[in-house]
C-alpha cells in the first residue's frame, strides 16, 4: 500500500513540476506585455532584492545544517528558501506589471559585466525551477540518496540565482526614476 501511495505521490510531483517549469516562464513572459496603471509599487525592487539575498543566506545555511546532520532545520530552512521565492516572483511580477522597465545607464566594461550577470541570472532563474521542485520532491518522497545527487546541481544554481539577483539590483539601482 505504501508503494502505491508513494508511486502515486510521485506522479503528482513529476506532473507539478512540469506545470510550474513551463508555466512559471511563461507567466512572467506574458505578464511583461500586460502594464496596469495607476499603481506605484517603486518601492518594490530593493524588498525583491533582499528577499533573494535572504534566500542566498538561507540556503547557505541550509547546507551547512545537514552537513551538521541537523534534519529539521535544513528542512525549514529550505521551505522558507522556497517560500521566500514565490514572495520573491510574486512582487517581481507586481513591479513589472505597473512600471517601466528600468534602463541600464552604465557603460564600457561595466555593461558588459551587468548583461552578462543579467542574461545568465535569467536564464538560470528558468533552469533552477524544475531542479528546485524535484529535489524538493524527492526529499518528500523519501528518495534521499536521489534527492542528494540532483541537491549538489540545485543548491549551486539556486545560490547563484539569489546572488545574482542581489548584484542586478545594486547595479541598476541607481537608473530607477524617482
Amino acid at each position: 500500500m505504501s508503494d502505491i501511495n508513494n508511486n502515486i505521490k510521485e506522479k503528482q510531483y513529476k506532473k507539478w513540476t512540469t506545470l510550474l517549469s513551463v508555466i512559471i516562464p511563461l507567466a512572467v513572459a506574458l505578464l511583461f506585455k500586460v502594464k496596469i496603471n495607476g499603481y506605484d509599487f517603486s518601492f518594490l525592487p530593493p524588498i525583491y532584492a533582499a528577499i533573494n539575498g535572504i534566500t542566498a543566506i538561507l540556503l547557505i545555511l541550509a547546507v551547512i545544517s545537514i552537513k551538521n546532520k541537523k534534519i529539521e532545520l535544513h528542512k525549514n530552512l529550505i521551505n522558507t528558501s522556497i517560500v521566500l521565492s514565490v514572495l520573491f516572483l510574486l512582487l517581481y511580477i507586481a513591479y513589472h506589471i505597473t512600471s517601466d522597465s528600468t534602463k541600464f545607464g552604465g557603460e564600457g566594461a561595466t555593461a558588459y559585466v551587468y548583461y552578462f550577470i543579467l542574461i545568465t541570472h535569467i536564464v538560470l532563474s528558468i533552469v533552477v525551477i524544475p531542479f528546485v521542485l524535484i529535489t524538493y520532491s524527492r526529499a518528500k518522497l523519501g528518495k534521499f540518496a536521489m534527492h542528494k545527487k540532483i541537491a549538489k546541481y540545485t543548491f549551486p544554481l539556486w545560490l547563484y540565482v539569489a546572488i545574482t539577483g542581489v548584484i542586478v539590483y545594486l547595479m541598476i539601482s541607481p537608473y530607477y526614476e524617482i
